[in-house]
């Protein structure tokens, strides 16, 4: 119980708290004082301020494992989506040291963090590729001869060399972008996976393969990251089931399942959408690959020319031209039935994180506000877990109000804790946890956001982050850059600047 005579700096007062720990879901009120939750209360509490949140819902922030959307301006898109947490973990950074340094330097609306990027290591050692932030870095050297390439056992050992001085500079893990370099050598994946078990920290891969075809398909990018698992005992996160999966969400599924039944560690993510987004110049969008994909090239929309690309030539010459340039593609049909059952399966897959894998804003300069109407980003970006309550939950009812929050929040926590002891606070509604808190309307909660058109989330009424409101009244509040870096437990803290 709570004193009647306490006060807090703020009471969040009257809403449907939803704890996914404890599996709290009745009305209380919320008192919020020095950053964290103070109380939480079947009786009323005094505060500061109060605000009146009753016919909302109240629960922990939404933990996004996967944006690449690491802009001030993409962060305050993610926030408008509920987002309390943005990690940049499957392309990851480099130098971590200096993207912590200057993010936090600039200020953000929400927490962020980063992993040692594998691909960006082999960019820059094997293409001598220029330093910068982590999706520009990727999408500036899709083109450069060596990166792709399988190496020495030389080059193997520098890249390791690394990553490892990554971690050590507060990196949250390894991530993984195998998916683009298919050529590089499974005994350097196996040798990453061996680094991260000794650190002790995750992996965050996007497989190797993504087809319905033999050899390399999907099914066999998902055993490589599972017997990475079993043969080094490192924790593996496979990125994006849904797409990589493509559409053998089943037997990937019933693997992940068993390895999980066997004491494996192997995590997933997905995210609500049939289309996904990259990058022209990826290996597997090879004009001469993409039927392994069950795709033909009108199911890419190249964002910088806003073509839909005619055929295997224009694809060719788009790759050429700029092998970097954003793209979205349909990876299935959402018009399709069977092709939205394949989608559902993956993302109600036990255990699996919701996580946006949001992409930068195609046609923005800085970080101006509002977001001008010529300006693309995919869907997911902008929406993705205002879709998530709004279609699975609200209009499908495939998920349940409570496990919809525990995906979006404890999941991704929890999956993160041991690599990130700052999780351990987050992902929750309880005395003691970080008040990073979204309170939203599960009856309205919605994303407008298409291919066409940015267009923030629906129904998300507040967001605060370390109890600081960034979003009020589903406002973004442009004066408020209280994001915090999260950092791995090798940070050496003496020696950072």
């Amino acid at each position: 119980m709570v004193s009647g005579e306490q006060r807090f700096e703020l009471v969040l007062a009257g809403a449907r708290v939803i704890d996914p720990e404890t599996g709290l879901d009745e009305v209380r009120d919320v008192g919020i004082s020095g950053g964290r939750i103070a109380a939480v209360s079947a009786s009323r509490l005094t505060g500061d301020a109060v605000v009146d949140v009753s016919d909302r819902v109240l629960a922990p922030g939404f933990i996004d494992m996967h944006s690449h959307a690491q802009t001030i301006t993409g962060l305050r898109l993610q926030a408008l989506d509920g987002v309390t947490t943005a990690l940049e973990l499957e392309a990851g950074a480099l130098p971590v040291r200096t993207a912590y340094a200057e993010a936090t330097a600039e200020g953000r609306p929400i927490n962020f963090g980063y992993s040692a990027g594998w691909a960006l290591a082999r960019m820059r050692l094997l293409d001598d590729a220029a330093l910068g932030t982590s999706f520009d870095m990727f999408s500036k050297n899709q083109g450069a001869p060596n990166w792709r390439r399988p190496v020495g056992a030389r080059d193997v050992a520098r890249v390791l060399d690394l990553l490892e001085e990554q971690i050590h500079d507060g990196a949250l893990g390894v991530g993984v972008l195998v998916g683009y370099a298919p050529d590089s050598g499974r005994d350097e994946y196996f040798a990453v996976a061996s680094l991260a078990a000794r650190l002790g920290v995750p992996t965050f891969t996007h497989t190797r393969f993504i087809s319905t075809e033999e050899p390399g398909t999907s099914l066999e990018g998902a055993l490589e990251v599972i017997s990475a698992a079993a043969g080094t005992g490192a924790h593996m996160h496979m990125c994006h089931l849904n797409s990589t999966s493509n559409r053998m969400i089943d037997d990937i599924a019933g693997a992940v399942d068993r390895a999980r039944g066997y004491g494996l560690q192997v995590t997933t993510e997905a995210y609500p959408y049939g289309s996904a987004s990259t990058v022209i110049g990826a290996a597997f969008l090879a004009p001469d690959l993409l039927h392994r994909l069950g795709m033909v090239p009108k199911n890419i929309l190249c964002l910088a020319t806003g073509e839909r690309v005619a055929d295997a030539a224009r694809l060719a010459e788009l790759r050429e031209a700029d092998p970097g340039a954003l793209i979205l593609f349909d990876w299935l049909d959402e018009s399709d039935p069977a092709d939205l059952t394949t989608l559902q399966r993956s993302l109600l897959f036990a255990d699996t994180a919701i996580a946006s894998d949001a992409v930068p804003l195609a046609g923005q300069a800085g970080d101006a506000w509002p977001v001008a109407d010529d300006v693309l980003t995919h869907p997911r970006s902008v929406g993705c877990y205002a879709r998530t309550f709004g279609w699975l939950v609200r209009e499908l009812g495939v998920l349940s109000l409570a496990e919809a929050v525990r995906r979006c929040t404890l999941l991704p926590a929890q999956i993160l804790e041991t690599a990130a002891p700052a999780m351990k606070r987050k992902g929750r509604i309880q005395v003691g946890a970080d008040a990073d808190i979204v309170v939203f309307d599960p009856g309205a909660i919605a994303s407008g956001a298409t291919a066409t058109r940015v267009r923030p989330s629906t129904g998300i009424d507040h967001v605060l982050v370390g109890g600081t409101f960034v979003v009020r009244d589903e406002q973004i509040q442009l004066d408020r850059l209280p994001g915090e870096p999260i950092f791995g437990r090798h940070r050496n803290r003496t020696e950072q600047p």
